[in-house]
């Protein structure tokens, strides 16, 4: 299969970023997307060292910077936006679980970084996503004891209610949700961290303030309010649905009468 590529390309946060188009062909439709830059890095690494392709001005700007670790859908890190859609044309995958089987053959595809004030650009593809970090720190953890470990079965918890904290825990903080939204919105993240803690009772210690703690600093970092759209729930990789967003409001309503 072969593909015409548009990319975009910054090299820092400083910059202006611009487009770049590349060609890339023979590539196996059974690959990865993260396996078809691969490819085209490898490409532009050869152009960049060979005479020939430099002296005809085939010169790249060098391989293209994109983010990613487990490659499995697991850590979040591969965060594209891909022809207009957050992890690409697919549905609950993330990017590095796309593949290229997803495209027509000389298909042109337009990559981009995650765009939102919250999620500033580090360099081509790669976006720094520490405010997730940081709202996590606001209050997305439990106090927990220093003494004995509890036996597992000590504390009783419905089927219903584990599996629906469980949901919200599914959440891997790849930033689509915010990417996707009009609004810039981190809601649906801060709430399947705040859903899955408020379900359970080792979450209820500090479930008077971790709504307005997380919430606080989502808006202090420069993420846009929640206008429910649902386009968060659309394209997250692990269906997190705006059911935890609910559960959000209340726990940052009950907290607000409380003080």
């Amino acid at each position: 299969m072969d593909f015409t590529l548009k990319i975009w390309r910054q090299k820092n946060a400083r910059s202006k970023g611009h487009f770049e188009t590349y060609q890339v062909k023979n590539i196996s439709p059974d690959s990865s997307f993260l396996e078809m830059l691969d490819i085209l890095n490898e490409q532009l690494i050869h152009e960049g060292m060979d005479p020939v392709a430099v002296e005809r001005g085939c010169q790249s700007s060098g391989p293209v910077s994109f983010d990613h670790d487990c490659r499995e859908g697991i850590c979040g890190a591969c965060s594209l936006y891909i022809n207009g859609r957050a992890h690409g044309p697919d549905d609950e995958v993330t990017t590095c679980q796309l593949h290229m089987r997803k495209f027509k053959d000389g298909d042109t595809i337009t990559v981009e970084p995650w765009r939102s004030k919250g999620f500033p650009v580090i360099k081509d593809l790669v976006v720094d996503r520490k405010a997730f970090d940081k709202i996590l720190q606001a209050g997305g953890f439990i106090s927990v004891g220093t003494g004995g470990v509890p036996d597992g079965n000590a504390i009783l918890i419905s089927h219903e209610t584990a599996e629906e904290s469980m949901d919200g825990a599914a959440c891997i903080g790849c930033g689509a949700c915010v990417a996707t939204c009009k609004n810039g919105s981190a809601m649906l993240f801060v709430a399947a961290r705040v859903s899955s803690l408020a379900l359970l009772p080792q979450g209820k210690i500090e479930g008077a303030k971790r709504a307005k703690a997380m919430v606080a600093k989502m808006d202090e970092l420069g993420f846009g309010s929640c206008t429910n759209t649902r386009a968060c729930e659309m394209e997250c990789p692990k269906h997190v649905t705006v059911s935890h967003i609910a559960r959000l409001n209340r726990e940052f309503l009950c907290a607000k009468f409380k003080d």
